[in-house]
């Protein structure tokens, strides 16, 4: 009659009740093995139940199914108690496995690395099957070392347990021994499989220094027409998107051209691929093929128009279309179209854009925010980048280096430095390279030499940030413009590193600006001696330098020179905007 109890509690799943009968049983010999168990059901808690049973019931087989039970309970920690406490789990391979699975599945797989440490006490050896479960296990806890040592101690590696070792690899950024590992498989003499070449070609797109790197698509290409592995989309749009990512856009189409069923992320890859190009046209044409549209493939043509004045204004167009067609924009969108409207000088669109923008969750990301303030201080509306500014709620280094750049170029320099001093003192914020850029042309133009001075030697002693040529630039344009010409050349000539034309131009504008012959036409020889063809205004600023002083036979020489290598210096034109017409 107990009997009869005991297995319609079972199946009733009174977890408490249960455990109460169940102890007066003892090591329950006399329970048949029922299948009332498995019927239970995995309701969290119930792992309680498992837990009440004396240690020697676990024994018994009708007990056996409730430790794997524990597991599909999503408790794992009362599971890995009763693994660690029964050897059963050793003498059931299919229970370890599924044990395994549930850590590697679960949020906390680290756990699962104690049934390795149980295993390894036991003395139990592990099949093929459980030591590439602990391998998964190792690199879902991205623990490399361990994972490695579980490959090498493998006795049979399969492609799977490669192809895990391989993926673990390029997760982590190290490339170079994951095609290590492909070399091996390769010598091996095992036949590589669709998702082998996805992560050869994966790799190729990563630019890590690795010799012959950007070859790989092209190898990989001709392994997959060589053997019989599944030319599936995923493979195809790896193989687009490695060739596209090494500028090889020609591939890339011959690829896309031969797709049965042509993918929008093939497409986007694609179109991204021309744009980088300038090919203009081409992504045209691939945009317009493509049937089934995303966002993301509407963000590259709008990212891709929006680089150039010649052709910012179609982004706006295909911005206007995207939402016609019911997609909304995202922040990727927003970034791009902001950056049309600065490349248009366009404020009153960008206005539109930002009042369009504050009605999404978008509104108060840094990005965007710095976006607009440099937008605004482009179409010269200092007043609105600064109202965009004061109003953020998290501003970064870049938000304030947008700023103190805007302040400086709009005739602000006092601004600007007062800017560069607060983010240091009251947010402090470390400022970078292009914030220390941005600080020295405002000392330039508002004739703040020694405060430039300062700066420049608080950037590298202070701040650890080596100048760049830009830096080294600037300086030379602040002495110059406060006529330290003699000043300017001796730190030319105490650079570290050789002077680029960018130093010398603004050494040769600093000596037109004040008349300085002599220096200017040294200033000259080393520019044209760097680029003789490539800055033709460089020509023009000493052919004016020497007609101010009167040298009408140097500037007729000069002007010969220009004709003889055919340089031109292009018309100078202004950009300018009213009522929407440019």
């Amino acid at each position: 009659m107990q009997l009869v109890i005991l297995r319609l509690r079972l199946g009733s799943c009174t977890h408490k009740p249960l455990a109460a009968q169940t102890r007066g049983f003892g090591n329950c010999d006399l329970l048949p093995p029922a299948t009332a168990f498995t019927g239970l059901s995995c309701s969290p808690g119930f792992h309680n139940v498992a837990l009440a049973f004396p240690l020697g019931m676990m024994n018994n087989p009708i007990f056996r199914p409730l430790i794997p039970l524990c597991h599909t309970t999503c408790s794992l920690t009362p599971a890995y108690r009763l693994f660690s406490q029964y050897n059963y789990f050793f003498s059931q391979p299919t229970f370890l496995s599924n044990a395994l699975q549930n850590y590697i599945n679960s949020d906390n797989p680290y756990h699962g690395q104690k049934i390795h440490s149980q295993i390894l006490k036991s003395g139990f050896v592990p099949n093929t099957n459980i030591s590439i479960k602990l391998l998964i296990l190792y690199l879902k806890c991205n623990c490399l070392r361990y994972a490695r040592q579980m490959f090498d101690g493998l006795h049979d590696k399969t492609l799977t347990a490669y192809n895990y070792m391989i993926s673990g690899y390029l997760k982590q950024g190290q490339v170079e021994e994951s095609l290590g590992l492909v070399h091996r498989l390769l010598v091996s003499g095992e036949r590589l499989d669709g998702f082998t070449f996805s992560m050869v070609l994966k790799a190729s797109t990563l630019g890590c220094g690795v010799a012959m790197i950007s070859d790989l698509g092209r190898m990989v290409h001709a392994h997959i027409i060589k053997s019989d592995a599944e030319k599936d989309e995923v493979l195809y749009t790896s193989l687009i998107d490695s060739y596209v990512k090494n500028g090889r856009v020609a591939f890339a189409r011959t690829v896309f051209d031969v797709m049965s069923e042509k993918n929008v992320i093939c497409s986007t890859s694609l179109i991204s691929g021309y744009m980088d190009q300038g090919s203009t046209k081409d992504a045209e044409c691939i945009f317009h093929r493509t049937l089934n549209k995303d966002v993301v493939v509407f963000n590259a043509m709008i990212e891709g128009y929006s680089r150039t004045a010649e052709f910012a204004m179609k982004s706006l167009d295909v911005y206007i279309d995207m939402q016609r067609m019911n997609f909304r924009p995202n922040m990727s969108t927003f970034a791009s179209i902001i950056g049309a409207c600065s490349m248009l000088a366009s404020f009153e669109i960008g206005q539109q854009v930002q009042s369009q923008l504050m009605k999404t969750p978008f509104f108060m990301n840094i990005k965007l925010g710095s976006a607009l303030i440099d937008m605004y201080c482009k179409c010269g509306r200092i007043v609105d980048a600064r109202r965009v500014f004061d109003h953020m709620l998290e501003r970064n280094v870049f938000t304030w280096t947008s700023m103190i750049d805007g302040y400086g170029k709009n005739g602000f320099p006092d601004e600007a430095l007062e800017l560069f001093k607060t983010m240091q003192k009251d947010d402090f914020i470390v400022p970078n390279f292009v914030t220390f850029l941005s600080a020295l042309s405002a000392c330039a133009h508002a004739g703040l030499v020694e405060k430039g001075w300062e700066i420049f030697e608080r950037m590298n002693n202070e701040y650890m940030v080596k100048p760049g040529m830009e830096h080294y630039a600037c300086m030379v344009d602040m002495l110059g413009r406060a006529g330290r010409l003699n000043q300017a050349w001796e730190f030319v000539m105490r650079m570290p590193e050789k002077p680029n034309s960018d130093v010398w131009a603004a050494l040769l504008s600093s000596c037109r600006l004040h008349g300085n012959v002599e220096m200017a036409k040294l200033a000259a020889d080393e520019l044209f001696k760097l680029n003789s063809d490539g800055r033709p205004g460089a020509y023009v600023a000493l052919s004016n330098t020497l007609a101010d002083a009167g040298k009408w036979d140097s500037v007729s020489e000069l002007r010969e020179i220009m004709k003889e290598r055919g340089i031109s210096k292009n018309t100078a034109r202004s950009w300018v905007g009213a009522d929407s017409v440019y």
